[in-house]
C-alpha cells in the first residue's frame, strides 16, 4: 500500500473502516463517559476536547449529558458525517491532534486507542503536550489505551469477520514495536488491502512522555468502570493526567 506514513488517514476514510467495527458496544462507550465524567467531577455546563472524535459517538453522548463539546478528527469524510449532529454546543473540526486547539477545555478525552498511530516518534509527544495546552488550569487529561501488554499475550493471529457481507481477512501480529493488523478483503469485484499500526506503547512509554512533557499522571485504571490497572489481566490502560 502506497504512502504508508499517513496509513490512518485513508484507511480511517473509507466506508470499510465504519463497517468492520460497526459492532462497537455503543452502551458500554456510554457507561464509561457516564462513569469517567462523574469520577472526574466536571462542571456541569463544562467545555470537552474530544480528540480524534471519528463519526463522534463519544462526543454526540457528552454533549446530551449536558458538557458542551468540540469534537476533531482529521478525517474530513468522519467529520462530514459527525457536522449534522451539530447544534449550539455541539460541534465538529477537522485537526491535527500534534497541534494545540488555541482554545482551552476542563477535560480533553482522546479514547479508543486513538493515540501512537504516528510514524513520526517525535509527533506522540507532540500530541502531549498539544492536550497540556489544551487544558485549563483545572482541567484534566485523558488518554484511553489498550493495555498492550494484555493486548500482546492474548493476540488472535488469524481472524475471518463477516460485515455486511463482506469477509474481512484480518491478521494480526507484533513488528518493530507496533502492533500490527492487515485487513484484507474484497467487494465488488475489488481486493482491498488495508493495515493498521499502532505503536505498543507500556505505561512506562506513557510515563516517559508525560515526564517529558512536564505532564503529571494523576490516575491509572484498567476498564472502562475504572477497576484499578493491572498489566497483566486488565484490557484497557486509561490515564488521567494534568
Amino acid at each position: 500500500m502506497e504512502n504508508t506514513s499517513q496509513w490512518f488517514a485513508s484507511w480511517f476514510d473509507t466506508p470499510y473502516y465504519h463497517i468492520l467495527y460497526k459492532d462497537r458496544d455503543n452502551s458500554e462507550a456510554q457507561l464509561f463517559m457516564d462513569t469517567l465524567t462523574n469520577y472526574l467531577n466536571l462542571p456541569e455546563d463544562g467545555e470537552i476536547l474530544d480528540l480524534a472524535c471519528g463519526k463522534g459517538r463519544h462526543a454526540i453522548y457528552l454533549n446530551s449529558l449536558g458538557y458542551r463539546v468540540t469534537g476533531a478528527d482529521l478525517s474530513e469524510n468522519s467529520i462530514e458525517h459527525a457536522k449534522q449532529f451539530e447544534n449550539e454546543t455541539l460541534n465538529f473540526q477537522v485537526h491535527d491532534m500534534c497541534k494545540p486547539f488555541k482554545k482551552q477545555f476542563d477535560a480533553v478525552f482522546n479514547l479508543f486507542t486513538s493515540f501512537g498511530y504516528f510514524e513520526n516518534e517525535a509527533d506522540n509527544l507532540r500530541t502531549i503536550k498539544a492536550i497540556q495546552a489544551d487544558l485549563n488550569e483545572t482541567g484534566f487529561g485523558v488518554i484511553d489505551f489498550m493495555n498492550c501488554d494484555f493486548v500482546i499475550e492474548n493476540l488472535v493471529p488469524e481472524e475471518t469477520k463477516t460485515v455486511e457481507g463482506i469477509e474481512f481477512h484480518l491478521k494480526r501480529y507484533v513488528q518493530d514495536g507496533y502492533i500490527i493488523k492487515d485487513i484484507q478483503f474484497e467487494d465488488a469485484g475489488e481486493n482491498y488491502q488495508f493495515q493498521e499500526r499502532v505503536r505498543a506503547f507500556t505505561l512506562d512509554d506513557f510515563q516517559e512522555l508525560f515526564d517529558q512533557a512536564g505532564v503529571y499522571l494523576l490516575d491509572i485504571f484498567g476498564d472502562y468502570k475504572l477497576n484499578k490497572f493491572n498489566k497483566n489481566t486488565s484490557e484497557r490502560l486509561i490515564m488521567i493526567f494534568k
